[in-house]
Formats: structure tokens, sequence, C-alpha cells
């Protein structure tokens, strides 16, 4: 499948007996991730605003988040935009991630 084409993407699975959740989304086990193109990146701030159509997400690093000081600088490395819909996908699967590492780790303050 091109990268275009994968399931995540909001393509339809056209192969024959193609199971699908009531919501039509792909079930699990049902979704490769191409990872070849993946870059990772270590952000400690991140900030976002939204319209009624798009919600954007930059994230950065605050490179004297320990030194004190007047001056607060951010060097922005990623900006994701997506729609509310995927936003709100995204928000749900975070709350998820905190609720198992506080399980496993306790409660996070702050």
């Amino acid at each position: 499948m091109a990268k275009s084409d994968t399931p995540e993407n909001g393509a339809a699975d056209k192969s024959p007996g193609a199971a699908r959740t009531p919501q039509g989304t792909v079930p699990p086990g049902r979704v490769r991730f191409d990872t070849s193109q993946l870059k990772s990146s270590y952000c400690n701030v991140c900030n976002g605003s939204s319209t009624r159509e798009e919600v954007v997400i930059n994230f950065g690093v605050n490179q004297n988040w320990d030194m004190g000081g007047d001056k607060l600088e951010v060097e922005l490395h990623h900006r994701i935009v997506m729609s509310p819909f995927a936003a709100k996908r995204l928000r749900d699967m975070i709350n998820r991630l905190i609720d198992e590492h506080e399980s496993r780790y306790g409660k996070l303050e702050g």
C-alpha cells in the first residue's frame, strides 16, 4: 500500500472480506506502520491554537529552563496541524497513556 493509501490515513481497505469495526476504523492488528522515515525528537515545551477547521500544536525545546533569568527562549521544532476530530482522538490517547503511566509509577503532580 502506498503511504497515502494506508488505512491509518483514512483510505478504505478494498480487499475482499476486509473486517471493519462499526465506526468504520480498521481493527487492531490490521494496521502496518511504516517507520522507515520516522524521526525522533525531544521536546519539553508545547503550545497550541485552533480554528473551527483545524488544531495546531507546536513542539519545541526550552534550552534555558533551569537557568532562571528574565527571558525565556523556546526553539520550536515541529508544528502538527490536524482536524478537530484527529485532535480529539489524540487527546483520548494521551489521557489513556497518562492513566497507564500513573497506574505503574504513581500520580503525576502538576
